[in-house]
């Protein structure tokens, strides 16, 4: 089994119902099971056009599927919510992105492990500390992006992914 991370993010219909889905859906993949949850955080939107704020988490998986087999079925739960790609970093009605995946780093076309931008986004390092409060996961260390990083415009939520998802 190797570990993993995905970034969940939504920001249009209801927020918190499709990151609820998304971690229900993760944990049904064949050889895959859900290790832990951040906290739900709301988020001002980072680049792109003007849009609703986001609400988004991490998730920590253990799983024998692929990085690309990964990759493929948070596309296809995007897919499933609804998302259409017509607009750069435009508003979405869900956002599942590969962060990190045990011992694997990749530069293809298709996947960039760790993610290219995970150093850079306070909506993603919060909910990753959350995961790994040292710093450090995965092969990554953070620690430092996460001291020196602005965390203006994300707030956390009263909602537990945990709690809902268990019910």
């Amino acid at each position: 089994m190797s570990k993993a991370v995905i970034g969940l993010g939504s920001n249009l219909g209801d927020r918190f119902a499709a990151l609820r889905k998304a971690v229900v859906s993760l944990a049904l993949l064949p050889q895959t099971e859900v290790v832990a949850l951040s906290k739900v955080y709301e988020t001002e939107p980072v680049d792109g056009p003007e849009q609703p704020n986001f609400y988004n988490a991490a998730v920590l998986i253990e799983t024998q599927l692929s990085p690309y087999t990964v990759l493929g079925a948070g596309l296809g739960l995007e897919a499933a919510a609804g998302r259409l790609r017509t607009v750069r970093n435009g508003p979405r009605t869900l956002d599942v992105d590969l962060l990190l995946y045990e011992n694997v780093k990749s530069e293809s076309f298709e996947l960039t492990l760790p993610h290219p931008r995970i150093l850079e986004r306070a909506y993603v390092l919060i909910p990753l500390n959350d995961l790994f409060p040292s710093g450090r996961g995965l092969g990554l260390n953070f620690g430092a992006s996460f001291r020196e990083i602005d965390k203006n415009g994300v707030r956390s939520t009263l909602f537990k992914l945990r709690e809902s998802w268990e019910d």
